[in-house]
């Protein structure tokens, strides 16, 4: 591990961060800001000490989807893989991420019993892919269950792997699911995607429910029993506010951005942020470009992407194969036809916002790599040590971006679990 000589560190963290690690953090960083000679490689320094003495975690991202494909490799670099590959356990290191939820996603599909069923055996599938990746690497990565259980992981020099589920969709109507999923690692549940299920409404869907169902509720009574996250990112207001008044444990949203400075519905507005640090709960910023910053116009892109919606039938009803195909395809979209992506500073922007707005600790990071997550600065895991730098720059203590980089989630995670106990 590579540290500057008047740094010191506690002997119980021999091993939290690679030398590679802190070699990336300083080359990655040379060009970002102009703040002329000493100054900026003193910031650049500084920067990387105390992201190496942070312990870090990415509250969301969609690398499993890669473990069905055979030709992916978790224990390779893939940053040359086209179409691109956002995370692996080499640049998780490069970049000093010592957590990540890695998230079992299911798209939504009919609500029927076979629709149930289907999304049933392939969140399994999922989770079974995620160990097996783990196991393959067991000597760089493990799977972590509890809120202590990651920088513990991290203490050995190891990347600990969280796992969350995005859409709540593959619990059907069997509240028995829950428990099922968390005896398989599950420790959080973003109750719905793009579309209304059975639980609650979506942010990007028409009012079916008005908030959350009937059904719904029990969900989340099922996981405050548990001990499982609820994860609000995703809902509808009407939702989001309902499930602060059902849920006995805070609540995050895993991978959400501030409405006030990006108009979208899957952000927060002020007041939900309020309400969100009022429940003690957690925002995890996500960086996925359009959630940051409103995209400018590429209807080259909105036309390819229109034309693989409807060669897959809106990705509906495909086989594993098909699914493998689609995901390739609409990847090589984005290679084709790039967008012009937010920035790091644009990024730190929201944070300054939230940290206004529901204070210090009330923030955390959730990535979306590999779901669509990226901005200019940060467009893979190798590159997360630049949220640290901006955060620095702007007059972030090293006690608030620990805070911001894993110990608002943390807590949270502790108090849903103490309340599971009770």
């Amino acid at each position: 591990m590579l540290q500057s000589p008047q740094t010191t560190r506690k002997p119980a963290l021999p091993m939290r961060k690679s030398a590679l690690a802190t070699v990336f953090l300083l080359a990655l960083t040379c060009h970002a800001f102009a703040l002329g000679g000493g100054k900026q490689q003193r910031l650049q320094k500084k920067a990387a000490r105390i992201h190496n003495s942070c312990f870090t975690i990415d509250s969301h991202n969609d690398t499993p989807m890669w473990f069905m494909d055979s030709t992916y490799n978790f224990g390779e670099n893939n940053a040359n893989r086209r179409p691109r590959n956002r995370v692996d356990i080499p640049r998780m290191e490069a970049g000093g991420l010592d957590a990540a939820f890695f998230a079992v996603f299911i798209g939504q599909g009919d609500r029927t019993p076979q629709g149930n069923q289907k999304a049933l055996e392939q969140a399994l599938a999922t989770f079974e892919a995620i160990r097996r990746n783990v196991k393959l690497n067991s000597e760089k990565t493990t799977i972590a269950l509890g809120s202590d259980d990651g920088p513990a992981i991290a203490k050995q020099g190891k990347r600990a792997v969280y796992i969350g589920i995005e859409n709540g969709y593959p619990i059907g109507t069997d509240l028995a699911n829950i428990e099922r999923f968390h005896k398989l690692g599950a420790r959080y549940i973003t109750l719905c995607h793009s579309s209304n299920n059975d639980i609650c409404d979506s942010a990007n869907d028409t009012i079916e429910h008005h908030g959350v169902s009937g059904f719904g509720e029990k969900v989340i009574a099922e996981m405050n029993r548990l001990g499982l996250m609820v994860d609000v990112s995703h809902i509808s207001d009407e939702s989001f506010y309902d499930v602060l008044k059902l849920s006995k444990a805070p609540v995050i949203a895993s991978h959400s951005c501030a409405r006030a400075l990006c108009d979208n519905p899957r952000n927060l507005s002020d007041d939900m942020l309020r309400a969100l640090a009022a429940n003690e709960g957690v925002i995890q910023m996500c960086i996925l470009s359009s959630y940051v910053k409103a995209p400018l116009p590429n209807p080259a892109r909105d036309s390819a992407r229109e034309a693989l919606r409807i060669k897959y039938r809106n990705f509906k009803g495909l086989n594993e194969q098909e699914m493998s195909q689609a995901r390739h395809e609409w990847y090589e979209v984005d290679e084709h036809f790039p967008q012009k992506l937010a920035t790091v500073q644009d990024v730190v922007d929201h944070i300054d916002h939230i940290v206004k707005v529901a204070g210090i600790g009330h923030v955390g990071i959730g990535t979306d790599f590999d779901g669509g997550g990226a901005v200019e600065g940060c467009e893979d895991v190798s590159e997360m040590g630049n949220i640290t730098l901006e955060l620095l720059r702007r007059g972030y203590s090293a006690k608030e971006i620990r805070m911001i980089w894993g110990e608002n989630l943390l807590r949270v995670m502790k108090k849903v679990e103490k309340l599971a106990e009770a």
